[in-house]
């Protein structure tokens, strides 16, 4: 399938979906002018091309930490002694392998990756260091930020013109 290049329109339609994506597609047809066929056209055709890769529900993390105790948020560092693209893979599939990390991302200059990590607690944390750093003997050294406060969190991409 040929993918088509993305319109005001689409960019509209995507835009309120990742702020609200159990709009209705009648609600989204409402807001954008469009007939509901038109817009469910429009969303089944962005979804096979890829651009909406899944829908997911954000949960609140100040409530999930006073129900279910009060969880550990970590931005982490990781430096590799060998930068060959196939121990990079290989620390990048395991990293991603863990429910625990949130986000993973192959950076330059400076550490090989940054992690964003969510741990119930501190032991949970030290269990996944272990099986994810310290067990690995390509991994040199490991920097971990522990969050204090978190100011913002969004996954919002800036789609409006």
């Amino acid at each position: 399938m040929k993918q088509q290049e993305l319109d005001q329109t689409d960019l509209q339609l995507l835009d309120l979906l990742q702020r609200d994506a159990s709009l209705s597609n009648v609600a989204l047809a409402e807001r954008l002018h469009l007939s509901p066929p038109t817009c469910l056209r429009r969303v089944k055709r962005l979804q096979q091309e890829g651009w909406i890769e899944r829908h997911v529900a954000v949960l609140n993390a100040d409530r999930l930490g006073a129900a279910l105790g009060h969880g550990l948020s970590a931005i982490v560092e990781v430096s590799l002694d060998r930068q060959g693209e196939e121990q990079l893979a290989a620390f990048e599939a395991r990293a991603v392998a863990q429910d625990a990390v949130q986000q993973c991302y192959r950076v330059s200059p400076g550490p090989d990756f940054v992690l964003v990590v969510q741990a119930a607690d501190m032991p949970d944390y030290l269990a996944l260091a272990q099986r994810l750093f310290t067990q690995d003997a390509n991994v040199r050294n490991v920097k971990a930020f522990f969050s204090v406060k978190r100011a913002k969190f969004s996954s919002l991409w800036p789609l409006r013109r």
